[in-house]
C-alpha cells in the first residue's frame, strides 16, 4: 500500500490518496475535503493513516482508519506537519515549527492517542513545500530509528537554507577503510 499527497494544480487542493499494491492497482482518494490534506503515513500494522490538514485554520495532525469507516482523530495540539510513525506503533513524531514532537499511542481496543510533548527544539530543515498546498503542508524529510531513540535530520547552519543533495555511500566502512589507505601511502 501507498499513501501520497495527491494535489490539483488547478484547483489549488491538497488532499490524501491511497493506491493498493496488491489489488487493481488504481489511486483512489482517501482524505479529499475542501481543505488541504498531506504528508500521509501509515501505520506500522497499515490499520491508521496519520496525515496532516488545515481544515482547523492552522495544519494539525489527524489519524484515520483504514481502509475505513471510523473516525478522525487529531493528534497534535497547536500544530503539526510531517508525521512519521514509531516502528512499534506506539508513537507518532511530528513538527510543530522547530518542535520536534511525540505523542505516545494506545492501539488497543481502539487508536487513543495520550498528550503531546516536545522532544527537543532545534532550527532542522523543514520538508518540501507542495507547491500546489494553500496551506504550506509539507513532505516529512526525516525518519526515526527502529528503537525510536535516534533521528536522521538535516541541520540547518544558516536561516533559511535548504539541503538539495544528500549523497548515500553504500558499504561505507569499506570506502572508509579504502580512502584511510590511499592518505597513507608514500
Amino acid at each position: 500500500m501507498l499513501a501520497f499527497d495527491d494535489n490539483d494544480a488547478d484547483s489549488g487542493a491538497g488532499d490524501v490518496g491511497v493506491l493498493e499494491m496488491d489489488r487493481d492497482r488504481k489511486p483512489r482518494p482517501f482524505a479529499a475535503t475542501r481543505f488541504a490534506e498531506g504528508s500521509p503515513k501509515f501505520s506500522p500494522d497499515s490499520r491508521w493513516i496519520a496525515y496532516s490538514s488545515n481544515e482547523s485554520g492552522r495544519n494539525e495532525i489527524y489519524a484515520q482508519a483504514y481502509p475505513g469507516p471510523g473516525p478522525k482523530l487529531q493528534i497534535s495540539i497547536g500544530g503539526g506537519t510531517d508525521p512519521v510513525w514509531a516502528r512499534n506503533g506506539k508513537e507518532l513524531f511530528y513538527r510543530n515549527g522547530d518542535n520536534m514532537m511525540v505523542v505516545e499511542i494506545r492501539l488497543q481496543p481502539s487508536l487513543a492517542p495520550g498528550k503531546p510533548r516536545v522532544l527537543w527544539t532545534g532550527p532542522y530543515a523543514r520538508g518540501l513545500s507542495s507547491q500546489c498546498s494553500p496551506a504550506g503542508a509539507t513532505n516529512s524529510n526525516y525518519d526515526v530509528t527502529p528503537d525510536g531513540q535516534r533521528f536522521l535530520m538535516i541541520q540547518e547552519e544558516e536561516d533559511g537554507l535548504i539541503a538539495t543533495q544528500i549523497n548515500v555511500v553504500p558499504n561505507w566502512p569499506e570506502e572508509l577503510k579504502r580512502q584511510v589507505q590511499q592518505e597513507h601511502i608514500p
